[in-house]
């Protein structure tokens, strides 16, 4: 029996003659449209649809030295981006935004120092267009370095400590959403404010508890400051030890929800009352805040809001233009525990 035929792989030629324009016309389309008139572009995208034609990615690239990818880098463990929701609110939202482009996001992890190099090494190869950077902590500047130093587009979530003026980023108020909860428990009649802190070498976990020592002014008492690395059972090994210090405080400020949460277990351990004996505030608003019990007092950071932003900031890099900064204000979110 006589195999048929295969159909050749229609080319650009093809659509140029069945849309009746040069072939140069349909190049201009394929690269976004500039310079076509509206019937010129009606006509080539019909041609496109009617003849089956299909963009090479791999030729395409070659011409454009693009690789038509962004990277999402999280300098964090594997166990923190399953249990900190908040990275895959910012890659999700960022995947979305960068659909709009059609262009992929593919996620690098460097939590350690050999996943570091391999990422260096990936992301200063060519490998992709940019970078969006994720939980940079000031600890780990090796790798913001060589990005830098390799002229590869990035764009921060946060200030990147030590980088402010190379590049750039995209982050909430996290000092004056601080303010706000600490002035909201300050109303609400509480004096003996503690705080779990988040790590400080990351430009939100020293904002914030900026903003706590500028609350207490005067009256700062180290006793009332524990430090937490924004998990869960650093925030519950925080308030035992807030619990041991000072068991007179009346209202605990945490650098994070997770931390919140977990501060409010081991005070329901401890028979303390939420809140009419302690107060409990975090900071983020994840969706375990609304369910936990009682609901979590907490400042919203707009993370859809930062990760489109992101995406905007880096395809601008991407594409010539110099790196931009933006802070995003946060919102005061009250609920039953505070």
């Amino acid at each position: 029996m006589t195999q048929p035929t295969p159909r050749p792989r229609p080319k650009i030629d093809d659509v140029a003659a069945e849309a009746g324009v040069s072939r140069g016309t349909v190049s201009r389309v394929l690269n976004g449209g500039h310079w076509v008139s509206p019937s010129a572009l009606a006509a080539v995208n019909a041609a496109i649809k009617k003849t089956g034609y299909r963009v090479n990615p791999h030729a395409r690239n070659l011409a454009t030295n693009r690789a038509n990818s962004v990277a999402f880098l999280l300098t964090e463990t594997h166990d923190r981006l399953f249990e900190d929701p908040n990275f895959a609110v910012l890659m999700r939202g960022a995947a979305d935004a960068l659909a709009v482009h059609d262009i992929p996001l593919v996620l690098i992890m460097a939590g350690t120092d050999d996943e570091q190099r391999r990422a260096t090494d990936f992301l200063t190869s060519g490998h992709v267009d940019g970078v969006l950077l994720v939980s940079s902590h000031g600890s780990r500047k090796g790798i913001i370095a060589d990005i830098i130093a390799a002229g590869v587009p990035a764009i921060a979530c946060g200030v990147p400590l030590g980088f402010e003026k190379k590049m750039g980023y995209v982050a909430a108020d996290d000092y004056e959403g601080a303010r706000d909860l600490l002035r909201y428990l300050r109303d609400g009649g509480r004096k003996r404010i503690a705080t779990i802190t988040g790590p400080q070498d990351t430009s939100g976990g020293i904002r914030r508890l900026e903003a706590y020592r500028a609350d207490q002014g005067a009256d700062l008492n180290e006793a009332l400051i524990a430090h937490g690395d924004y998990s869960r059972e650093s925030g519950a090994k925080a308030m035992r030890e807030l619990l041991n210090r000072a068991p007179d405080l009346d209202a605990v400020f945490a650098g994070n929800d997770l931390m919140a949460l977990g501060a409010m277990e081991v005070l329901r351990e401890a028979g303390v009352q939420i809140p009419q004996d302690v107060a409990v505030v975090g900071f983020d608003d994840i969706n375990a805040a609304q369910e936990a019990s009682p609901s979590l007092t907490t400042v919203r950071q707009p993370f859809d809001r930062i990760s489109e932003e992101m995406v905007r900031l880096l395809l601008d890099v991407i594409n010539g233009k110099k790196p931009a900064a933006i802070t995003i204000p946060t919102e005061l979110v009250i609920r039953e525990s505070a």
